[in-house]
């Protein structure tokens, strides 16, 4: 049969390779040359600091292949495969973050080369692993692309050619994985993207074909309901959160989370409405909730929300909408995305977790969030240690974990003292072998990696755990959480921040990360509750700044100089030798950066 690649055609040609070759060495790159999507994922790789002259990542995980993408996607797979038997074609499923699941390779020697390259089950092509690819880069943009020969930015990718499409899921529209169709570079044509097309859609289509009955008569009630109202219109159940353009799109984030709280809350207690809320924004709102049944079960509320009062319409102000990641969240930056999606990842395989973080990084609102985007009507304790007996703490310990809740977070389990970790470990395995209803889910949070005998004991009940980037490292989110809080804080919308004012902000260390952020937005909305904040507003401390705002990069050898500085006890010379670098240099760096070193 003839080769689905197509007839081959030029690779991507000496224009390319050269303008990669200047990308990497900081040097002009002619835009014609490049693809707009490619050139942009280069830049991406770079300010990930992707290696652009080898293949560094390490096994992340055992592929989960009992899920429904791999379950629907298995017959497919396995159809085309037949189809391209013997030919130098590989195809390749991915879950949303990049991790290869599933590889079928009829040609031996692209299978080698493949399996060299680490595009194997278990290893993740991520744009921030290995840089511009078929597999990254199509999740990364939300679409199809191919990437072909030197369009890839790690060198030893340059012999192959890729097209990858991301796999939406049918009802929910949420994207939960990839196809990706690789070959060697001589052999790619036009042919390669419309396939690996085609492919996802059937997976798509088997997906559909495997959604229960709950799911589709859920959808189905959403879709009438948004043809018959305007408006706010959203739908959900334990499993999916849908909510139409309009309400993500107008919608400050701070009142979709308060929204979908509500309606779990009514949800619950069988209420329809109309039932009157304030949101967080200040405007007033009425909530009709329609039950959903399929098969004589529960699936789910359809939800029809009337913004105002009838004599007083709102006004929707575009300027404080934000894009919400999850229900109350906000962000874009690679890190943090990062770590929100292995949560939610965990948290829908079940999975017990502990998640690491410096103070202040919102590890408890990202654990709600994932609650109330996957579980919004389920039971969520939340205990802390600190400030209660022993007989208190075993008490609510064991409520919560045998009673009555679905969720449990434990905060703070590295300052527990031994007795306590002693407890919670015994109380847990307890749970875990008890007979429930309803599975229940625990998640720790701790700053520290796990020191002591006790601790570490603890912690082999949760097989993984995720660590939530401090603010220093995803600062490109300050405007959106400044707007956000600004939502909450500002009486009705009302209060926004100049360029000038974001400025200093944007320069700001913020050691106590968002929750410092939250904080002092508190305290200047104290005494400007309406209209643009001003430099002069902000709190002496961040008036002062004066550094200029670092780049990804700077910010990451700041970082590194200042941790060698701590090892090194405040001893310049001595940090100076563990990071490579001369006195000068790092004299000069300490100066540019502002850094304070400890004394020696």
């Amino acid at each position: 049969m003839p080769t689905p690649s197509g007839t081959p055609v030029p690779p991507d040609g000496a224009g390319v390779a050269a303008s990669r070759v200047r990308f990497l060495t900081g040097g002009p790159v002619e835009v014609a040359q490049v693809r707009a999507p490619i050139l942009a994922s280069w830049q991406r790789s770079c300010d990930l600091e992707v290696s652009a002259d080898r293949i560094e990542m390490s096994y992340v995980r055992d592929p989960d292949l009992d899920t429904p993408l791999t379950r629907a996607s298995e017959p497919v797979m396995r159809s085309l495969g037949e189809q391209l038997d013997g030919q130098s074609i590989s195809i390749v499923l991915t879950d949303p973050s990049g991790l290869v699941l599933r590889r079928l390779t009829a040609d031996s020697g692209l299978e080698r080369h493949l399996d060299k390259v680490l595009l194997a089950p278990g290893f993740s092509y991520g744009e921030e692993f290995v840089g511009t690819n078929g597999i990254g880069t199509a999740l990364e943009a939300g679409g199809p692309i191919r990437v072909f020969g030197h369009e890839h930015y790690a060198e030893y990718l340059e012999n192959l050619a890729c097209a990858g499409v991301p796999i939406q899921h049918p009802v929910s529209g949420r994207t939960i994985g990839a196809l990706d169709l690789t070959c060697w570079r001589k052999d790619a044509g036009p042919l390669l993207l419309t396939l690996a097309r085609t492919t996802a859609d059937q997976i798509r289509q088997a997906l559909l074909a495997d959604t229960g009955a709950h799911q589709l008569e859920l959808f189905q009630e959403y879709l009438r309901a948004c043809r018959r109202m305007t408006g706010v219109v959203f739908a959900m159940s334990s499993d999916v959160v849908m909510l139409n353009d309009y309400a993500r799109t107008q919608l400050d984030p701070a009142d979709q989370a308060a929204l979908l709280a509500q309606a779990a809350e009514a949800a619950a207690a069988g209420q329809r409405g109309p039932i009157l809320v304030r949101l967080p924004t200040g405007t007033p709102a009425r909530m009709y909730c329609r039950p959903v049944r399929a098969e004589e079960e529960h699936s789910g509320v359809v939800v029809h929300v009337k913004l105002g009062d009838s004599d007083n319409p709102p006004v929707v102000r575009r300027a404080v909408a934000t894009p919400m990641l999850l229900p109350g969240l906000v962000g874009s930056a690679p890190l943090w995305l990062r770590a929100c999606d292995e949560v939610e990842r965990l948290f829908r395989a079940g999975e017990w977790l502990a998640i690491g973080g410096e103070p202040g990084v919102g590890k408890l609102a990202l654990l709600r969030a994932v609650q109330l985007r996957r579980q919004p009507v389920g039971r969520f304790s939340v205990l802390d240690g600190d400030g209660t007996t022993d007989r208190q703490w075993v008490t609510d310990l064991r409520r919560a974990l045998l009673d009555n809740a679905d969720n449990v977070v434990v905060q703070h389990v590295d300052r527990l003292d031994a007795r306590r970790l002693r407890l919670l470990s015994t109380a847990l395995q307890d749970a875990s072998n008890a007979d429930r209803d309803r599975r229940l889910w625990v998640a720790v949070t701790l700053q520290h990696a796990a020191e002591g005998k006790e601790l570490g004991r603890l912690l082999r009940l949760f097989p993984s755990t995720v660590e939530v980037p401090p603010l220093r490292l995803h600062l490109e989110d300050l405007p959106q959480l400044v707007s956000f809080f600004l939502a909450r804080l500002g009486h009705g919308g009302q209060l926004t921040c100049s360029p000038a004012a974001m400025q200093l902000l944007l320069r700001a260390p913020w050691p106590g990360n968002v929750e410092q952020v939250y904080q002092v937005l508190r305290q200047v909305a104290q005494h400007r509750r309406a209209g643009s904040i001003e430099p002069g507003d902000l709190p002496p401390e961040l008036r002062t700044l004066s550094r200029r705002l670092l780049n990804p990069l700077e910010s990451m050898e700041r970082d590194a100089i200042v941790h060698s500085l701590l090892d090194a006890g405040g001893n310049k010379a001595k940090a100076a030798r563990s990071l490579g670098m001369s006195r000068a240099t790092i004299y000069r760096k300490i100066h540019e950066y502002g850094i304070v070193a400890p004394s020696s």
